[in-house]
């Protein structure tokens, strides 16, 4: 069950959001062997002073179309499966969208099974 949080410079049009969550599913759905009913996404809206990036990091320019992705999930995917999961986000949110590869940030925080509770208290996969 990944949990997504993305994060977005405030002003773009109405439902831009929940349309880059969707692309972030689809790609998490093709390349991670993520269910395509597993969905649960938190997206927010940033002014510029409090979304926050180095412009230049690494060499990579990045402009205020900067998007934040991270992405809580079970442990054990390969890396391969990670590199993909990488390209297809930016490709598919570029070809989608015109968001620039440049300014698409995606981190991975993995996660042990039983540090998830769907509900009720309960820890489902423990």
């Amino acid at each position: 069950m990944p949990l997504v949080r993305i994060a977005l410079m405030k002003g773009s049009y109405e439902g831009y959001g929940r349309k880059v969550g969707e692309i972030v599913l689809r790609a998490m759905v093709e390349t991670i062997n993520v269910p395509h009913n597993d969905h649960f996404q938190i997206i927010t809206e940033h002014d510029a002073d409090s979304l926050i990036y180095d412009p230049d990091y690494l060499g990579i320019r990045r402009s205020d179309g900067v998007v934040f992705i991270q992405i809580t999930l079970n442990e054990g995917r390969t890396t391969s499966m990670k590199k993909a999961l990488y390209a297809a986000i930016a490709a598919q949110l570029h070809e989608e969208l015109a968001i620039r590869r440049e300014d698409v940030l995606i981190n991975l925080v993995e996660v042990k099974k039983e540090n998830w509770s769907f509900g009720n208290g309960v820890a489902q996969y423990a």
